[in-house]
């Protein structure tokens, strides 16, 4: 473990231990400051002399939410966050040293927050221009900013490492609702990072005996067979997830320690949008201490991974939903469903996702490829589920789909890893492209044995589907 690594974790498992003391602050406006101070703090660590980029982008942003037309806002604050985000990861192009490395992922989380942010206030504006006034619209809709307020969200020390995104709205409700009093985060947390020893296991043995640097030596390609060189992407895909299902659940612990984003039960919330049912059920039991007390709670909206489903739904489609919810959600709410073409929102949506990933050419190789097997996955899911055949036989496709998603999530997974195209083409063309030449032959085939197969329709409430997240 290296230097950085170490920094990384003290400050993540820092910011878990002081949820605790951080609940305790009964004032509101001492606690928003303990929070941005503690987030500086954090960053200043994590970035060095490069402390000004973080500034920069959330000054920017200040001045497009608060100068600026609110019907241009979410569109300006988008294009100059991303754009901001590609000068932040060429720097040395333009004579300035890299950052460091754990500063890209406050800077990826800044960005969706502060885009989100300003989406919430021009959706909210719109909102009220057009006179809606339900209950749903009631709880998530938001005061206009102060300078300080934007300054206050982007820098809160909660989550600014690694996320969850969350919403300004669920900024404004850890200080507004009283709901943190009356939910046991420890039990919350305690549940959520359960499975960490596991993980944590099952990370070294992997690492130990199925290194990803071996997949970069002269050895795998020149003495290993082409069926070893594809079957290595399945424990290699095993190590890379564990890795992620450790730090996304702790993530997950720092907000539930702090008390964000919990709220009644009742109202289901999302992960990243919030309570979506019984959205009076949140003034209500507000007001009503005895209620507050006796009410069941829930972190759903800042729930954003679920292993067993990631590891054990056999398509595509159902694994993605589980992987990395929050943001899939932001991707859903403020690109997919904004964008004005509907045949090429899936696809601009992965390759946004790519862009917010990094710069690698492996990240796109990677992402970009999913919107291209997709259609080829329902055309056979839709017209094969309906029917009807025995255990065994239904047992045996399982397993088939099952290990063919695995080796398929593989096969792209270590393109995201090897990062270099050089090195992405070197791998794929070791393999002779089979995952890719098999995903074209079975597209192929299915004009034969599905002659009327099920058309395939693309609907604006199918989002959730695209982009493994629930937003209506």
């Amino acid at each position: 473990m290296d230097w950085d690594d170490i920094v990384y974790l003290s400050l993540l498992f820092f910011s878990i231990g002081f949820g605790p003391i951080f609940r305790q602050i009964g004032n509101k406006c001492m606690k928003r400051n303990v929070a941005t101070f503690v987030g500086i703090v954090i960053t200043l660590i994590a970035s060095r002399t490069h402390f000004w980029h973080p500034l920069l982008l959330t000054l920017a942003n200040i001045f497009i939410i608060k100068c600026l037309n609110k019907r241009i806002i979410h569109t300006v604050s988008f294009a100059f966050s991303f754009v901001y985000l590609i000068f932040f990861r060429n720097t040395v192009l333009f004579g300035i040293p890299y950052p460091p490395p754990h500063l890209n992922l406050i800077q990826m989380i800044m960005t969706l927050k502060l885009v989100g942010l300003a989406f919430e206030f021009h959706d909210t504006t719109k909102a009220i221009e057009a006179g809606k006034n339900d209950p749903e619209f009631e709880t998530s809709k938001i005061p206009e900013p102060s300078q300080g307020d934007i300054f206050h969200y982007s820098f809160c020390y909660i989550g600014i490492l690694t996320g969850p995104y969350y919403s300004y709205r669920m900024y404004l409700d850890m200080f507004n609702t009283p709901f943190v009093k009356y939910v046991n985060c420890w039990d919350h947390t305690l549940e959520r990072v359960k499975m960490l020893p596991l993980y944590g296991v099952l990370f070294l043995i992997f690492t130990s005996y199925f290194s990803f640097d071996y997949a970069l030596t002269d050895e795998f390609y020149m003495e290993r067979s082409v069926w070893y060189r594809i079957w290595y992407v399945l424990p290699v895909f095993v190590q890379f997830r564990t890795r992620m299902y450790i730090g996304m659940r702790l993530s997950e612990a720092v907000l539930i320690m702090s008390g964000l984003g919990a709220y009644p039960a009742v109202t289901v919330p999302l992960p990243g949008k919030g309570p979506s049912r019984e959205h009076v059920q949140i003034g209500i039991i507000s007001k009503d201490e005895e209620k507050a007390k006796n009410t069941e709670y829930s972190f759903g909206a800042i729930h954003n991974i679920e292993p067993y489903g990631a590891e054990f739904d056999y398509t595509v489609r159902q694994a993605m939903r589980h992987w990395n919810m929050t943001v899939q959600y932001w991707l859903a709410a403020y690109v997919y469903k904004r964008f004005p073409y509907k045949a090429y929102r899936v696809g601009v949506t992965f390759m946004i996702s790519a862009i917010w990933h990094g710069m690698y050419a492996g990240y796109y190789c990677c992402l970009c490829s999913v919107p291209f097997y997709l259609p080829i996955e329902d055309i056979y899911y839709k017209n094969l589920k309906d029917i009807k055949v025995s255990p065994v036989v239904s047992w045996i496709w399982f397993m088939v789909a099952y290990w063919w998603r695995m080796l398929l999530m593989g096969y792209w997974g270590i393109a995201f890893r090897l990062l270099t195209l050089s090195a992405c083409f070197k791998y794929w063309s070791s393999v002779y492209f089979i995952p890719t030449f098999i995903t074209l032959l079975m597209y192929a085939v299915s004009f034969i044995i599905f002659p009327n197969r099920k058309r395939i329709k693309s609907k604006e409430n199918n989002t959730d589907d695209q982009i493994s997240s629930k937003t209506d």
